[in-house]
């Protein structure tokens, strides 16, 4: 599966953007056979797994210039390098407690030229700067990343959403966003992909 997919949703992409959203396939299946940050059955679905999976927080909120957003657990590079493709007027920072992975989304954005992406080898409980929205894919249980990352979260909204966390999740959530059912948000994927992968799985948004 090849990029298509990506612009069959977003299909308002620059000349740039296409460029690199095209050039991650290649470059990812390169970097998965020296350092394994994508399962090997998984690599043939990258853009749909992994990219467009990624891109299912921009149908939630279309995030403002300026914005500051800080991947946590990017593993090598998700949703982050996605996101920071889409959204090259804004900032992000992707970290990681395991180096080699944080290589890896290095290498990609220097690859395409990605300048609005800083991929970090930095512990979550380490990172001190304040940002208006977290994201992060199946990182840890909700309870868990916010006692964690709350301190990250910047006081002041520029966005249509107010600051907080944005998650990818998929299963049984209902224990996990008890704590928080009152003010969380859970959005279908499948509301905006029609592929049978996404079912079952949401964009978990959080105010903070």
């Amino acid at each position: 599966m090849n990029a298509e997919i990506v612009y069959k949703y977003f299909p308002h992409l620059s000349d740039v953007q296409l460029q690199q959203f095209a050039a991650l396939g290649e470059l990812y299946r390169d970097w998965n056979t020296k350092i394994n940050v994508i399962s090997r059955k998984d690599i043939d679905q990258l853009y749909q797994h992994h990219v467009l999976h990624s891109l299912a927080i921009a149908k939630i909120i279309n995030f403002r210039p300026g914005t500051r957003i800080l991947d946590f657990g990017t593993g090598g590079g998700f949703p982050g390098v996605p996101l920071s493709i889409l959204f090259p007027e804004c900032q992000f920072k992707l970290i990681d407690g395991t180096g080699k992975k944080i290589r890896v989304a290095q290498e990609v954005c220097d690859a395409i030229g990605l300048k609005n992406c800083a991929p970090t080898h930095l512990r979550g409980e380490d990172e001190k700067d304040k940002y208006d929205f977290i994201v992060s894919r199946a990182v840890m249980p909700l309870p868990d990343l916010v006692k964690l990352m709350r301190k990250n979260i910047s006081k002041t909204s520029q966005n249509a959403l107010p600051n907080g966390v944005l998650c990818l999740k998929g299963g049984n959530l209902t224990a996990e966003l008890q704590p928080y059912h009152k003010i969380v948000e859970t959005t279908e994927i499948s509301q905006f992909f029609s592929e049978e992968w996404f079912k079952e799985k949401y964009v978990i948004y959080l105010p903070l």
